[in-house]
């Protein structure tokens, strides 16, 4: 697979949607995530990253404002002893739950869909990051409606081992734009990850759509020793 420029391929795409970066970083010394949120509707836009313990959450950033929060308030990250679970949804709380009864991440998720949000179906994307005494593993997964049919739901989990220094994958919600929005198609993409927590966040961030994006979280945890640090950036600042 060609490895992509991230920064090329958001500043080509005006609406990616929702999107989850993971991977290992070029001195192959820190295991990396990255989530963002865009949003078209003032509803997807009223909204802020908080810390929540280990964790973060999306909170209102104007609370008379908020109309549905069915879809748009969640646990985006949680951290389930060595492992760190990233989604773009409510699945968030499924998988913590499944895992920490021994179920598998492809296991977990069974129970779930798409979201019910028709007529975009928007697909939910999900990654779990497996680090413990100096070995790194990471597995993403996408839960899609059958080519815009909700009747039939298609999943896909793509598991990565041994990861490669400098190389992680994206996926993200939607193909591009549109009306309705077309999911995303195929396999995670290969993209490059670089050693400096705040270029990568700056990077991100500035590729982004500057009318569309909302919020970025980016961590980059420590292989041998677990430890981590992390960056929110919010488009609604209080």
């Amino acid at each position: 697979m060609e490895k992509i420029s991230l920064q090329q391929e958001l500043q080509a795409n005006s609406y990616p949607g929702r999107g989850i970066v993971i991977g290992r970083s070029a001195d192959g010394k820190k295991a990396v995530t990255a989530y963002f949120i865009m949003g078209r509707s003032e509803n997807s836009r009223n909204r802020i990253f908080v810390e929540d313990g280990e964790g973060i959450r999306t909170q209102a950033f104007d609370p008379s404002k908020l109309t549905d929060p069915s879809l748009i308030i969640y646990a985006p990250v949680r951290v389930l002893g060595n492992k760190t679970i990233v989604t773009n949804g409510d699945q968030t709380d499924t998988i913590y739950e499944g895992m920490d009864h021994q179920l598998t991440f492809e296991q977990s998720l069974r129970s779930r869909e798409f979201e019910p949000d028709a007529p975009n179906y928007t697909p939910r994307i999900s990654g779990v990051m497996h680090v413990e005494n100096g070995s790194y593993s990471y597995a993403m997964s996408i839960l899609k409606s059958n080519n815009g049919d909700p009747s039939a739901c298609n999943r896909y989990t793509f598991a990565y081992s041994n990861c490669v220094a400098g190389e992680g994958h994206f996926i993200h919600t939607y193909k591009c734009d549109g009306n309705p929005l077309p999911s995303f198609e195929g396999e995670p993409k290969l993209v490059a990850i670089p050693d400096d927590i705040d270029a990568f966040t700056e990077l991100l961030w500035s590729s982004l759509n500057a009318d569309n994006k909302v919020s970025l979280f980016v961590r980059y945890i420590d292989i041998e020793t677990g430890s981590y640090e992390s960056r929110i950036v919010n488009k609604n600042q209080k």
